[in-house]
């Protein structure tokens, strides 16, 4: 029997498939992006008392209304985005959701989107489902520098769209000022939307400040910000993001979610209002821990002769492994996985075509510093064989 075209060209999520190989063999999982640590305390009791309290029913479609609000507040504080909590925001079930809705509402098929590679895996299928065409444009190793005439030549009069996600997921890259200028200068010559994925908005680790595209003249109104709590707080199980974007492209969003999945869940969604009171020292904490945990990975990486530029957020790194004799990236995982019992995601799965991506590996160090250093020690135990 035919399968629909829209599926034939894109596997399962290598990233789950790797945390399933991992589990079989008991290695210790740097490769799909969850904390072995739990969220707030805070967030944990206001989770119970909103399952106790009766919040278990349909919520509205978009989001509740304290945690609207609460988000509009940090997206003026902190993004630099003037909020409507009710004209410019619709609570997803997680960032995933949240990029696959503005898509379905903003493209038709034909058109052409624009997606800067390496890419996080759901880019690639998201253009598919949607019906547009991606076209690639290359983060330049080994800082992920941008070629402004690249760049340029990826806009044509068919392009909708570009996905701009900083900080980087593989790559660890914060878009600087000037670049995220220069792509709305684009946007706006070619009249086109701008989609960022900013879930990694609070783990830098560099002097460039994360800078919402939104937030630049002339892009409020044809940019789609994406975000949630999935990292910051700790809580990828929870599914919870949301989209941010003009009265008019949140009315699409708003359709497409309803019929993609009528709502997030209610009591989650009460306990994610907490989340958001949480004081300042809570984001200096999770800034100071995660620079904690990266040089504590970063440090077995290069000791074991991996290649690679210190990413400069997110808690992901791309390594470049031929120096270890990588040369098909996938093989060479399920070996560390099977051989080593250390697992990180074959490069291969951040690329098009996947050869591009063939001597290197995404590790991640979301991880309490015991399990960081156990992958360590494994690590270390195999080059010293």
């Amino acid at each position: 029997m035919k399968l629909a075209d829209r599926v034939r060209d894109f596997t399962e999520s290598v990233i789950r498939e790797t945390t399933r190989l991992a589990n079989a063999h008991g290695a210790v999982n740097l490769g799909q992006g969850m904390p072995d640590f739990d969220p707030p305390p805070e967030m944990l009791a206001a989770a119970e008392r909103a399952l106790a309290g009766g919040y278990n029913q349909y919520a509205v479609t978009w989001g509740i209304a304290p945690l609207r609000q609460a988000i509009a507040a940090k997206a003026r504080e902190f993004n630099g985005i003037d909020c409507d909590p009710d004209a410019h925001l619709t609570v997803c079930c997680g960032a995933t959701e949240s990029m696959i809705a503005a898509m379905l509402a903003i493209v038709d098929p034909g058109d052409e989107v624009v997606v800067f590679q390496p890419y996080y895996e759901n880019y690639g299928p998201d253009a598919q489902l949607s019906g547009a065409k991606p076209v690639w444009v290359d983060l330049h190793p080994p800082e992920w520098s941008i070629d402004p005439d690249e760049l340029r030549r990826a806009f044509s009069k068919k392009t909708r769209a570009i996905i701009v996600n900083t900080p980087n997921n593989p790559t660890g890259k914060v878009f600087t000022r000037a670049e995220l200028e220069l792509i709305a200068g684009l946007c706006r010559e070619f009249d086109c939307y701008a989609i960022t994925d900013e879930i990694y908005e609070h783990i830098i680790y560099c002097d460039t400040p994360h800078i919402s595209l939104a937030s630049l003249p002339g892009m409020a109104d044809r940019t789609i910000t994406i975000s949630g709590l999935s990292k910051t707080f700790s809580c990828t199980g929870w599914r919870l993001g949301y989209c941010l974007a003009s009265p008019a492209l949140t009315g699409a969003i708003r359709k497409v979610h309803d019929f993609l999945t009528v709502g997030a869940p209610h009591p989650l969604q009460v306990a994610a209002t907490v989340a958001y009171s949480l004081p300042r020292e809570y984001y200096d904490k999770l800034t100071v821990d995660y620079r904690r945990r990266r040089g504590i990975l970063l440090d077995y990486l290069r000791e074991a002769g991996f290649q690679f530029h210190d990413p400069d957020g997110a808690y992901y790194v791309m390594a470049d492994a031929a120096d270890l004799g990588c040369a098909h990236d996938v093989e060479f995982v399920k070996m560390l996985v099977s051989q080593v019992g250390i697992a990180g995601v074959p490069g291969s799965s951040f690329y098009a075509p996947p050869e591009r991506g063939r001597s290197k590996v995404r590790f991640m160090w979301a991880k309490k510093d015991d399990t960081l250093h156990e992958f360590g020690k494994r690590l270390r135990k195999w080059r010293t064989q």
